[in-house]
């Protein structure tokens, strides 16, 4: 049987297995003294050798056996869960990742035999770096599952049976006359090693049913068990088994937003076309249709919709690996794992929380020393979480640490010529808009973490390509936080829809706080910058018109204004006329060289007129 078109689902479930048993190592590591988490530990392990074993990954298979073995006497009490112990898992667990993603892309990665060496050792008992056999325990799980074509097959022979290894040589042979013998586990040296307890499984390709094998394989005497597994008794499934889900392909998923969003366009269109037309029986069939449209809209939408721990669970790892390597003590936690966000946006948010991450350990928090002598705690506090605001999703991250040195900013900025050397302040945003600065870095030495520039400019990046907006905020001594808010999809979203001149622009509703209507003696100039007085605030204002390249020709008793709202910071957008609202689905958009930086996709109107869709990021 071919398990090759498993593959992509062996990599998913591994995967997940993999981030459970790191986050359980890591809850392990904060108490050692408790013993609850090395269950779910084992059996991450476990599933992941026994799929391996039936994919034919025979080196990923013998990773994790070992790494069941040293678990086993971890779980029993046999082994103490020390610092080098739990250390050694952790690696262990990167070396099987490795092992995998090599195994599922067919390319070659031998298993570094010292980690084998160490992981034995640890166990006691085990391989020894000389290359002694291992001895498996009748207590502990049965061996991993041998590569190879055909049924699986295990045997074990009884306790008192002599000379065991000669038993399993004839119950081989015995196995060889009705067919082909593949995969033995363990190697057929180590049956007649003296470590050897009876318990050994190979691959039978064969036509004989699992009755007649295990007859034939009994006559070979002191043979206490026969299991014979059928050709796809351990091979994962497409169907999950766990309640009433399926698994999909993604690309599945995809294709079907595409098709709903020209489905979508479709529908508006024909709206448009049957408003010219009294029709009363064609009306209500349109309308039917909207009906079902949106709900099939909504559900294709909702399938998407992943929780954001699938991302965040493997940044524990990472922070707690980037801490010790530089000397510090960092209490990670994340907050609003259950928040659901589009797959497509989840995915490419993982890169960008990378850098902020990175970026609040190396420059954030201090060193433990340095805290204590500023009146702190020794180990700093950094969060992750994500929180549902209206119709986008907010993902902070924060920490206590030292803050943005605002003077060290200023002075970098003057050196590249970035603020005039006269200036001795800026305001916020100003010096935050400098912190997202290709290249810029305050860093006094460049590291593998961090003085290379690249980063907080990436994250702004990112963000912006989403539909969203990044928000920096820092206090001096007290720690700084990061606000990605994020659209919680992006395929097909409201939005406003504004004419300026002869064009019409879509603004996404996810920053759209109010609009306002001022008269013109209502705006007046403060600091060289429009404004209008907004209960009691000021409301800086940006022309459209003048943003495009198409002033405003025509006079207005009472002018449009758009009030944007990214974070704490408010902007109005002036247009000529505002023209509604819409439902839009949103196309890839690959701005011509030298277009303002002001626009995040595309669209399709319901007059089937195309339109841009103005990003508030780059307005505000």
């Amino acid at each position: 049987m071919d398990v090759r078109q498993y593959a992509d689902l062996f990599l998913s479930e591994s995967r997940d297995h993999l981030t459970a048993y790191n986050h359980l190592l890591l809850e392990w590591e904060k108490d050692p003294a408790q013993r609850e988490a090395v269950g779910g530990i084992f059996r991450a392990i476990h599933t992941i050798k026994g799929m391996a074993a039936t994919m034919g990954y025979a080196g990923v298979a013998e990773v994790a056996h070992r790494i069941e073995n040293l678990l086993d006497g971890l779980r029993r009490g046999d082994r103490e869960a020390s610092p080098a112990v739990l250390d050694l898992l952790l690696r262990a667990g990167d070396a099987l990742e490795k092992g995998i993603g090599h195994a599922v892309d067919g390319s070659t990665a031998e298993t570094d035999p010292k980690l084998l060496a160490d992981l034995d050792a640890a166990a006691g008992g085990g391989q020894a770096a000389d290359g002694a056999t291992p001895r498996i325990s009748r207590d502990s799980t049965p061996v991993a599952a041998p590569a190879g074509h055909g049924r699986m097959v295990r045997v074990t022979l009884r306790r008192e049976a002599s000379l065991k290894g000669a038993r399993a040589l004839i119950a081989l042979r015995k196995a060889e006359a009705l067919g082909t013998v593949s995969g033995l586990t363990p190697a057929a040296a180590a049956l007649e090693a003296e470590g050897f307890d009876g318990l050994f499984s190979f691959r039978l390709d064969s036509t004989a049913d699992s009755a007649a094998i295990e007859r034939t394989l009994r006559t070979a005497g002191d043979v206490e068990q026969v299991d014979v597994q059928a050709d796809d008794a351990d091979t994962p499934h497409v169907e999950a088994v766990r309640g009433k889900h399926l698994r999909v392909d993604l690309r599945r998923l995809d294709m079907l937003m595409n098709e709903i969003g020209e489905l979508a366009i479709a529908r508006g269109r024909l709206h448009t076309l049957t408003s010219e037309r009294d029709d009363p029986a064609l009306h209500d069939v349109v309308v039917s249709i909207g009906r079902l449209t949106q709900s099939l809209q909504a559900e294709i939408v909702a399938a998407r919709m992943t929780p954001v721990w699938q991302v965040f669970d493997r940044f524990p790892r990472m922070v707690r690996d980037l801490a010790r390597q530089m000397g510090k003590q960092v209490d990670f936690r994340v907050e609003g794992k259950e928040i659901e966000l589009d797959r497509t946006i989840l995915d490419e948010i993982a890169e960008p929380l990378v850098h902020v991450l990175r970026n609040a350990v190396d420059h954030g928090i201090e060193l433990p020393e340095e805290r204590v002598k500023a009146g702190k705690p020794p180990t700093g506090r950094l969060t992750l979480a994500a929180v549902r605001e209206r119709s986008s999703v907010a993902i902070r991250v924060s920490d206590d640490g030292k803050g943005v040195d605002r003077a060290r900013v200023l002075a970098k900025a003057r050196e590249q010529g970035l603020v005039a050397a006269d200036v001795s302040s800026l305001a916020d945003e100003d010096l935050f808009r400098l912190l997202m600065r290709s290249g810029f870095s305050t860093a006094k030495q460049v590291t593998d973490v961090s003085g290379r520039g690249v980063g907080i400019d990436v994250v702004a990046t990112a963000t912006r390509a989403l539909g969203g907006s990044l928000e920096i905020r820092s206090d001096e001594g007290k720690g700084t936080t990061f606000t990605m808010r994020l659209p919680v999809t992006l395929a097909i979203m409201r939005a406003l829809l504004a004419r300026t001149g002869d064009e019409t622009y879509a603004m996404p509703l996810t920053h759209v706080a109010e609009t306002v209507d001022p008269r013109p003696d209502e705006i007046q100039r403060v600091q060289g910058k429009e404004t209008i007085l907004l209960r009691g605030k000021l409301l800086p204002i940006v022309r459209l018109g003048d943003v495009v390249g198409a002033p405003s020709t025509v006079t207005l008793s009472r002018i449009p204004v758009i009030v944007l709202e990214l974070g704490e910071r408010r902007t109005g957008v002036a247009v000529d006329a505002l023209v509604g609202q819409q439902e839009i689905v949103v196309k890839g958009f690959d701005a011509p060289k030298g277009t303002l930086p002001i626009f995040s996709g595309a669209t399709i109107l319901g007059d089937g007129k195309p339109a841009l869709i103005l990003d508030a990021a780059g307005l505000a």
